[in-house]
């Protein structure tokens, strides 16, 4: 099952492996099965500590448990987890195994002090990007608290249950039997909605925070730049974010960050992240900012409001707030979210096998979407507002040379229809004769763009029309002390090498507003 070059590495990995494991199998005669007793025949191969068994009873077959010796239940994988769900696969392993997970100690015990009983199931797809951050936070909760079990489910391998349960985007997780959520969750915020009392205490650490010299909102390539280029100033810094990475952690293959040939979004957003740990930096994970007060005063501190009543105090700020997916603003849109609209083709795209689908937008990133989708559904619609593709020509002649696409351009999308669980149909208008049509389908990939999350900075700071943060050369906004870098702002050519750089710039700027303030007002501060 794996390769030797695979096998070497993972043989590694286990070297870190103190407490004795057992692979627990329950196995049916699919060709799937045949592949998983091999993988855990290849990695029960590997190490001394782990042994392997086939007399499992799950009723959902294939699948495996990873439990310590002697444990009644362990966390399990249902179908292969491979692809981006690999590295789940090793992390289990290793912390199962005893090898301390990289969390922080106060996390750990707010998980092992978890009360009641928790059944979590996450379904997830081996090319999505976002599953492996949510199924290694539940995994890593269910190793913690006994009380916790966590089930991965590959949805291609289980495609009658992701029916029945009506499952139509990645992940989606399930407790007790109930929908939990979907989509991106980090393990704070998993951890927020499970912990009643999480969200006081974790109010209360922030209000209990010094003032930061320079307080960076944002975690994704701007951020992590920023908050770098400032803390090797020797100055206090802080980041507070959703999560860290930003939109990076949903980005498929990045072939285009200088000096780094390939990398992946998750490993590059890992990346970020530990090297501005390395630097010591505060980093507050799972918080929304809601709005910024800046200092009545020159030189006096910004009010930087955190969702759930907590309040951070700096003497200056970096905005990296990024973007996210540009709706189509259609009636039904928001209604059949994650019912059939997704907006990651490489996430869901699994999910819609064998059914009909519908890509808006003409762009590369829409192009590129329904050329990947072709492979996988039976039919791709291509719906372009303008009068041609915008894509690069060498994309657009692919697309046109595979027989399961069409191209529709000129139109405007009008209407998302459903049956009240599902996307069965879209209207669109033709633009140039103003009549209106309708597509049978099962689902709704929209790519037509970003928009800068800027919505809560209105009236604080000047903002252009298309909502991004005005900045000039230095990074400075309109507010004196207040900065800004990325996505979010008026640089042209988003790109992370552009925003990574517009961060270490608005650093370097903060910390010289920061040493020119008067000293009588600094030191008020």
């Amino acid at each position: 099952m794996l390769d030797n070059s695979l096998k070497g590495q993972l043989q590694a990995y286990l070297t870190r492996v103190s407490t004795p494991l057992e692979l627990v199998a329950s196995l049916d005669d699919s060709a799937l099965a045949a592949e998983m007793r091999g993988l855990l025949t290849d990695i029960a191969g590997l190490s001394d500590k782990i042994a392997v068994r086939f007399d499992g009873a799950d009723a959902r077959k294939p699948s495996f448990e990873i439990r310590r010796a002697g444990a009644d239940h362990g966390v399990r994988f249902a179908g292969l987890p491979m692809g981006h769900e690999f590295t789940s696969l090793v992390l289990a392993l290793l912390q199962t195994g005893g090898h301390p997970p990289k969390v922080e100690a106060d996390v750990i015990e707010q998980i092992k002090a978890l009360p009641g009983e928790y059944h979590f199931e996450t379904f997830f797809s081996q090319s999505c990007q976002v599953c492996p951050d949510v199924v290694q936070a539940l995994n890593l909760m269910a190793i913690m608290n006994p009380n916790i079990r966590h089930t991965a489910i590959d949805g291609a391998a289980f495609q009658a249950e992701v029916a029945e349960k009506k499952v139509m985007a990645v992940p989606t997780v399930f407790l007790n039997g109930g929908e939990f959520g979907a989509g991106a969750m980090s393990l704070q915020q998993i951890l927020a909605k499970v912990d009643v009392n999480a969200a006081a205490r974790d109010a209360e650490k922030l209000r209990a925070k010094s003032v930061f010299d320079v307080l960076v909102v944002g975690g994704g390539p701007a951020g992590a730049a920023a908050a770098i280029y400032a803390a090797r100033k020797g100055i206090h810094t802080g980041v507070v974010a959703e999560r860290f990475g930003g939109q990076v952690m949903d980005t498929m293959a990045i072939e285009n960050f200088i000096s780094v040939q390939h990398t992946e979004g998750p490993q590059l957003g890992a990346a970020l992240e530990a090297h501005t740990r390395d630097y010591g930096v505060d980093i507050m994970k799972g918080h929304t900012v809601e709005k910024i007060v800046p200092p009545g005063q020159p030189g006096g501190l910004f009010a930087v409001h955190v969702a759930g009543g907590a309040q951070l105090a700096a003497k200056s700020v970096v905005l990296s707030t990024g973007a996210r997916w540009r709706n189509m603003n259609v009636p039904g849109e928001q209604e059949y979210r994650n019912k059939g609209v997704a907006y990651c083709p490489h996430c869901d795209g699994p999910l819609f096998k064998g059914k009909r689908v519908a890509v808006i937008g003409g762009g590369n990133s829409g192009v590129e979407a329904a050329i990947d989708l072709a492979g996988i559904v039976s039919h791709v619609t291509l719906i372009e507002f303008d009068s041609k593709l915008r894509a690069d020509a060498v994309l657009q002649e692919k697309l046109k040379s595979l027989p399961n696409t069409t191209i529709i351009v000129s139109a405007r999308t009008t209407e998302v229809h459903g049956d009240g669980d599902k996307v069965v149909g879209l209207s669109y208008e033709d633009r140039s004769t103003g009549e209106l049509h309708r597509l049978n389908l099962e689902g709704i990939f929209v790519q037509i763009g970003l928009v800068p999350n800027t919505e809560w900075l209105k009236g604080a700071v000047a903002l252009s029309p298309r909502g991004e943060i005005e900045i000039d050369a230095r990074g400075e906004t309109s507010v004196p002390g207040l900065f800004a870098a990325g996505d979010a702002t008026t640089v042209p050519y988003k790109q992370i090498i552009i925003a990574a750089g517009e961060g270490a710039k608005a650093a370097l700027s903060a910390f010289d507003y920061l040493i020119r303030l008067a000293p009588a007002t600094a030191a008020a501060a």
